[in-house]
């Protein structure tokens, strides 16, 4: 049994992470955290983890990048290792996560979902193949018309493990329309679409000679980002200290 606090309970994700843990045997959760408290918790809440008086084996944290710091004290304060899945952290703050996990376990991924980084694993070989082969490589990210940043932080994660696979030799464009010319060869374009309620939907395209290979994720719920979470969670109880993602718990 894995006992889990959220933090961040009462937003969106925390629910919907509440909700599936209450039907897995492995999962409990113990505590929320959060600056408002609905009553409705079947478990109690705190206005901060600093306040919190139960005891856990991993926090779960969905929240916003302002309350991260004060989480990561807290959590070295307590020895509580954390599975932070905000987003939109700044360097600092980034560099404050690697810097923790010197005293605790942590995980950070910048796309929770497990088919995501399933999909990162499986990049490394066919981007050094088709590389080779002379192939041009586009990612084309799609999401609903409430993100306001682009390209998302996924469709950049997905560039980065091609590119580290190349030796980062590549330049990645974001814009063609600023430049009248061919395309070079040792570049990954990435785009961004934006409308409606797509939840998130990526695709790397790799174009030869003739011939296109395709290979997509497409999330229908966010629920997958709480399943990838909580699935991160069973894996970081009992870890020794260290920084950890998602490619250590998919394997």
């Amino acid at each position: 049994m894995t006992r889990i606090i959220i933090h961040g309970c009462n937003g969106k994700m925390g629910r919907v992470v509440a909700s599936l843990a209450a039907s897995d045997e492995k999962l409990r959760v113990v505590a929320g955290i959060d600056v408002s408290d609905s009553g409705a918790n079947p478990y109690p809440v705190f206005r901060t983890l600093a306040e919190c008086d139960v005891e856990a084996d991993v926090v779960v944290d969905f929240s916003y990048a302002g309350a991260v710091d004060a989480l990561l004290d807290a959590c070295a304060a307590k020895k509580l290792p954390v599975v932070v899945c905000t987003t939109g952290l700044s360097e600092a703050q980034t560099a404050r996560l690697s810097e923790t996990a010197r005293t605790i376990p942590v995980l950070k991924s910048a796309n929770m979902s497990v088919g995501i980084n399933l999909l990162m694993k499986i990049l490394r070989p066919v981007v050094q193949t088709l590389s080779e082969a002379g192939f041009d490589m586009e990612i084309v990210e799609k999401h609903h018309n409430q993100k306001v940043d682009a390209p998302s932080g996924t469709a950049l994660a997905l560039a980065d493990v091609m590119n580290e696979t190349l030796g980062g030799a590549y330049e990645y464009r974001y814009d063609r329309s600023s430049v009248r010319e061919k395309r070079p060869a040792k570049e990954i374009g990435i785009s961004a679409v934006r409308g409606g309620t797509i939840v998130g939907d990526h695709e790397v395209i790799f174009a030869g000679a003739d011939e296109v290979i395709t290979l997509k994720h497409t999330a229908y719920s966010k629920a997958i980002f709480a399943k990838g979470a909580l699935e991160a969670a069973k894996y970081l109880k009992g870890r020794p200290v260290g920084l950890y993602d998602m490619s250590d718990v998919i394997g």
